[in-house]
């Protein structure tokens, strides 16, 4: 079990992680009201700006307000992915 720091001392399971997204799409908002919708939203932003939205294989939607590419670097082996998606050797 690989656990990250998601900012304000909250943790959450890495292996358990499907995708770290940028919260700024119509479709990601639109996921983020389903889930407050079905009560499976976890805020963890602390009243700050949403900065990245984690959706995890048991359908739920957690908030966070770093930014993905920051929470990317803190994932293990999440660096090496960001840059292999940027095209960044």
């Amino acid at each position: 079990m690989r656990i990250i720091n998601i900012g304000s001392g909250n943790l959450v399971n890495a292996d358990r992680l499907i995708a770290v997204v940028s919260p700024d799409s119509a479709p990601i908002k639109r996921i983020i009201q389903e889930s407050r919708e079905k009560g499976t939203l976890i805020d963890a932003t602390y009243g700050r700006k949403t900065g990245s939205v984690m959706i995890t294989d048991s359908d739920h939607v957690i908030l966070s307000y770093l930014s993905a590419e920051r929470l990317a670097q803190r994932i293990p082996g999440g660096e090496q992915a960001l840059t292999e998606a940027d095209g960044i050797e």
